[in-house]
């Protein structure tokens, strides 16, 4: 495994396997890894001829008021989990590498980033489709790979890929889950013992949201409004937002029907989370008796 640090070390490196007709995938990540992370590499593996991780912390799609100084960055440990997953290359600038003085040039995709997460964290969005795009004219992968957990990311950027012609392929893997529910995070480790037991409120309320589609709830205000009653019921909880939209263009809508993406996030204390949950054909069909195949994870 090689570890690259500057942009035009991984460039010279990726000309050279597309000369040998090597296929590539990124996982672009910000270190700390954890399962999430690793099914991610784990599929760019068996679809790509070459995996390469991104190890880097965005300064620029934190706020002020954000996590951006504590936020953890174990790097050997992340390295020796991408060893252990057989990642060929580790691509870890630093922040005057991807933005050196007099940098001043930004991505953004109109309205797709100011709804949902977006509200809450201006700017957010406008700074991850700038790092992604400096990691694809970097890597230049095939296919790159993000979770469901960060699906308004997925759809920005897929929005991106398509606007500007990029000749990638972006590739959405299924939100992993600790064995009560909980989607795996790096930020989970911020939780105390009271505000971990209360964040299974996201995972359990998408639950609730999925079993009353199933039993013919078709109103969207009556969803949210349930769901809200189950996380503040839990002490210490914060709603950002709940919300039902379509999965392309991030809209509300009034009646839920498959392709629906039900999103929130949550706050407890410093720590937001976020969670969602992609309604298919099988949620919205009327059922007797049996359980649907789908997202056995909820």
């Amino acid at each position: 495994m090689r570890i690259v640090r500057t942009i035009s070390e991984m460039q010279n490196i990726s000309r050279a396997l597309k000369r040998r007709g090597k296929t590539i995938g990124l996982v672009p990540t910000m270190g700390a890894l954890h399962e999430g992370h690793l099914s991610l590499v784990r599929q760019s593996r068996r679809d790509n001829d070459i995996t390469v991780v991104s190890i880097f912390v965005n300064p620029i799609q934190f706020g002020p008021q954000e996590d951006l100084a504590r936020y953890p960055r174990p790097f050997s440990r992340d390295a020796a989990l991408c060893k252990k997953e057989k990642v060929d290359l580790i691509f870890h600038p630093s922040a005057e590498q991807m933005y050196p003085p007099g940098f001043r040039t930004s991505v953004e995709v109109a309205g797709l980033g100011k709804v949902l997460c977006g509200v809450s964290r201006p700017g957010h969005f406008r700074g991850v489709t700038t790092v992604v795009t400096k990691l694809f004219h970097a890597v230049g992968p095939d296919n790159a790979y993000f979770g469901q957990k960060d699906c308004q990311q997925a759809v920005i950027v897929g929005r991106m890929i398509a606007d500007l012609d990029f000749p990638l392929k972006i590739r959405v893997v299924p939100t992993v889950r600790e064995g009560d529910g909980l989607a795996m995070s790096s930020r989970n480790i911020y939780l105390d013992a009271r505000q971990r037991r209360g964040s299974l409120a996201l995972s359990r309320s998408l639950k609730l949201a999925r079993g009353l589609v199933r039993s013919g709830t078709r109103d969207s205000a009556t969803i949210v409004r349930r769901m809200k009653s189950l996380i503040n019921s839990k002490k210490g909880a914060k709603i950002d937002y709940v919300s039902v939209v379509d999965l392309q263009e991030l809209k509300p809508v009034t009646t839920v029907k498959a392709g629906c993406l039900i999103a929130l996030a949550v706050r407890f204390g410093k720590t937001r989370l976020i969670d969602n949950l992609i309604l298919k054909k099988g949620d919205t069909s009327d059922f007797k008796n049996g359980k649907c195949p789908h997202d056995p994870e909820l």
